[in-house]
């Protein structure tokens, strides 16, 4: 009986983590695909564009007790603060900054994510993790230097506070999913962001402006399509199944594929440079994930004590 339960657990985790690092693949392509949308929308109506359809989405796919469970009231502001908000702020700050500058930024999410872990329900992550969140930093550091201009203070310290709303989120939402199905939560959570960004979007921009012409407009659709559906429905959904299953501090490790593979679309889509930086940061990367997680996976879950905490 007690290898059959330590073969179930071992599944459990490595789907979960299956699933974090497919998440963090995913939202790699939300920055590169935001800045081409944000060439059609503002900022706001890109946020409620891609959290309606998404929740639309999910609201046909899950089971309807699991969402009226879901539905309630922390749930909606912790959707409408953690995503519409962060989002929001995130999107003007990349209009006025760089794609990389804004990877960077976003590659402080896990280091974030464990200082307010510590902060906030006094779980203080391995000191191995914490070696392994400043080697995965510097990778981001590596990975994200020397590439195009185009950044502004201003801009980047509007996406450094999406950072924060969303690492805050992150360590909030452990609690959220304590008897709810984490995609029903999702759900919940893409709507309350559709909702708080709607007026928002009104109020700053008006009605939604037209379509650019030619290809300049199909671009920006194929992106606002693309970024709802890899860059928001499928991570989202991953990373909340994932967290549910780990510690937080084994979910934040993986957010920092994302700057990875955000400069990975660079030099495909964007022909930026690619040579040794780029492969020294990788390796860098995903040598600090494995340091910050593959201690957490093997000792004993602290996901329930993080979900309890005052």
């Amino acid at each position: 009986m007690k290898s059959r339960l330590a073969v179930v657990a071992v599944s459990t985790k490595a789907r979960a983590v299956a699933a974090l690092a497919a998440a963090g693949v995913a939202w790699g392509t939300s920055v590169p695909l935001s800045k081409e949308a944000l060439t059609w929308l503002p900022p706001a109506w890109l946020v409620v564009a891609r959290f309606a359809v998404a929740a639309a989405v999910l609201f046909t796919m899950v089971d309807r007790a699991a969402l009226r469970a879901a539905l309630r009231w922390q749930v909606l502001a912790w959707g409408a603060a953690g995503l519409g908000g962060s989002v929001l702020v995130q999107n003007t700050g990349i209009v006025e900054t760089s794609v990389t500058h804004a990877s960077l930024l976003i590659g402080t999410g896990p280091v974030l994510i464990a200082v307010i872990a510590a902060a906030w329900h006094h779980d203080v992550a391995r000191p191995v993790a914490w070696a392994g969140f400043a080697m995965s930093l510097a990778g981001v550091a590596v990975v994200a230097s020397g590439h195009g201009g185009g950044s502004s203070g201003a801009g980047d310290a509007l996406v450094l506070t999406s950072v924060l709303i969303v690492a805050a989120m992150t360590v909030a939402q452990a609690r959220l999913f304590e008897g709810r199905d984490p995609v029903a939560v999702t759900a919940v959570q893409f709507l309350g962001a559709a909702l708080v960004a709607l007026p928002v979007a009104v109020a700053t921009a008006g009605a939604p402006p037209a379509m650019p012409a030619g290809g300049a407009g199909t671009a920006a659709l194929l992106a606002v399509a693309g970024l709802t559906a890899v860059g928001t429905l499928a991570p989202f959904t991953l990373f909340a199944y994932g967290q549910h299953k780990v510690s937080t501090e084994v979910a934040g490790a993986f957010l920092n594929l994302e700057p990875l593979v955000g400069a990975l679309v660079g030099v495909a889509a964007f022909s930026d440079p690619a040579g040794p930086r780029l492969l020294i940061g990788a390796l860098a990367i995903l040598g600090g994930i494995g340091m910050s997680s593959l201690p957490a996976l093997r000792g004993r879950p602290r996901r329930q004590r993080l979900a309890t905490a005052g």
